[in-house]
């Protein structure tokens, strides 16, 4: 074979559509390749994303209910309820402890009702006895004059 001088004048027969297929052929392959390269840096940018908020979903599934991150304002609001009522079962248990016991008001006006009740029946009876005494005396005393 003869020795192959290339330099920048050596000249090569090629028709024109193999050099249009090889243009071709090259422009498809470097889109496909920019392409490829983006989808996959799509899908990596995704994976980020998703397993930092799996970090931190993992992170709050854990520290919500050791109470470390904070608690919701009706929390809030139902621990202070909580406290208040702890602090008033507490005085009435003073109070019951000591004797005090409170009653409701339907309470007090059924024991005012039953007590004049009482005491008006008590009445009625006193009265029958002395009826009675009356009429005792009268029938061993005689008839009237």
């Amino acid at each position: 074979m003869a020795d192959a001088n290339l330099n920048d004048s050596t000249t090569i027969a090629l028709p024109i559509r193999n050099l249009v297929s090889l243009i071709g052929a090259t422009a498809i392959a470097v889109w496909t390749y920019f392409q490829v390269n983006e989808r996959l840096n799509k899908l990596e940018n995704q994976n980020t994303i998703v397993s930092l908020d799996v970090e931190k979903n993992t992170e709050f599934r854990i520290r919500w209910p050791r109470g470390e991150i904070g608690s919701l304002p009706a929390d809030a609001e139902q621990y202070m309820l909580i406290s208040n009522l702890q602090e008033r079962l507490e005085k009435l248990q003073a109070m019951i402890d000591g004797g005090q016991a409170p009653h409701d008001q339907k309470q007090a006006l059924t024991l005012n009702f039953y007590e004049e009740r009482i005491e008006a029946l008590e009445n009625r009876v006193e009265a029958l006895k002395s009826v009675q005494v009356e009429l005792v005396h009268q029938q061993h005393s005689g008839p009237p004059k």
